[in-house]
């Protein structure tokens, strides 16, 4: 099969390699579409994988060609996502179904082989079936989507909540889309590039609650907006210290703030600036990944009852159609910022 190898940090090739070699408990994945996570340029350039060689990819879905021994053979010609995340199932989250909190993991294209090839080995307990409605395209964003899920849904939303979000990336974007199929009303956005503004005017966000930040004092906008109190719930998804800040100076008293952007460094806090988390009792949470229990409750089947639906439609955010044999241009558009991008996706 073709497929991208990651052999050390800055040296990723196409090769032909052998099909994986199935555990009892796994199936081979004909790999249709994946897409490239913002996670997967600094593994590949800068700080490689946990181990190499590796094949990356954690978003991606497919047929399913083979079971091994064990596996059901009814997933034999099933259409699938993919949840990356593998848990040891022995651990203390991982007794409460919390598994996306396992303190002994494995994930499918940083700790073993993902999708960025023709074909993955995937454990069966991994698998979501598509409905018909759902696209391989669709499904090969089930992860990010589920992401930006999981963030909402823990931090709780409620139609008369007023409701920032901060740093326009995938998941951003994917959360606004939520948040307005769920029947928010009033969203506030902060972002500074014209193409995230254009993006998100034709998702239907109104000018007006669009905060471009290198114009505005951030401070002052959201106020101006919420009667000087600011927002119920705010949304960080950029991960630097000057946006957390940002997210506890514009939340309310009583706020709730949802910590979604991975660190790009470390976070201090002035005492100023902690005082403002005492007095006015605000709610910090942290988010990661997302829940995946094979319940109609979790994350993914929230999200694939949408897709089935057509109430999200995540191929707005699909800039960028690639084959396989030319996924690294994608991701040299990602890592050097040379064409402007939300999701970048490989058609296999």
């Amino acid at each position: 099969m073709k497929a991208w190898v990651l052999h050390k940090e800055n040296d990723l090739r196409l090769e032909t390699a052998d099909r994986p070699t199935l555990e009892d408990n796994e199936v081979l994945i004909a790999v249709k579409a994946a897409g490239i996570c913002g996670s997967d340029i600094p593994r590949i350039y800068q700080t490689g994988a946990h181990i190499h060689p590796l094949i990356p990819g954690h978003e991606f879905s497919g047929i399913v060609v083979q079971t091994g021994a064990l596996a059901d053979p009814a997933w034999q010609g099933q259409r699938v996502g993919v949840f990356p995340l593998i848990p040891c199932k022995l651990c203390p989250p991982c007794s409460k179904k919390q598994y996306e909190m396992c303190r002994n993991y494995s994930y499918l294209g940083s700790r073993r082989d993902g999708g960025f090839a023709e074909y993955a080995a995937v454990p069966e307990e991994n698998l979501i079936r598509l409905p018909e409605q759902v696209t391989y395209e669709e499904a090969a964003m089930l992860e990010p989507m589920a992401v930006a899920v999981h963030a909402m849904r823990r931090i709780g939303v409620n139609k008369s909540d007023s409701i920032a979000i901060c740093g326009l990336g995938t998941i951003g974007l994917l959360l606004y889309m939520f948040l307005m199929e769920a029947g928010m009303q009033n969203v506030f956005v902060f972002g500074n590039k014209e193409f995230q503004k254009q993006t998100l005017m034709q998702l239907g966000l109104e000018e007006d609650h669009y905060c471009d930040i290198r114009e505005y004092d951030t401070d002052q906008w959201i106020m101006e907006r919420t009667g000087g109190t600011g927002v119920d719930v705010f949304f960080e998804c950029v991960g630097k210290n000057a946006t957390l800040v940002q997210a506890i100076n514009q939340t309310s008293f009583s706020g709730r703030i949802m910590l979604v952007g991975n660190p790009f460094g470390d976070m201090n806090l002035e005492k100023s600036i902690y005082w403002k988390i005492l007095r006015n009792q605000l709610t910090v949470m942290g988010t990661w990944n997302s829940a995946f229990t094979h319940e109609e409750s979790d994350d993914w089947h929230y999200v694939l009852k949408r897709l089935e639906h057509k109430r999200i439609v995540p191929a707005k955010l699909v800039t960028h159609r690639l084959p396989l044999n030319q996924l690294e241009r994608g991701m040299h558009i990602m890592r050097d910022k040379t064409e402007d991008y939300v999701k970048i996706m490989s058609m296999i």
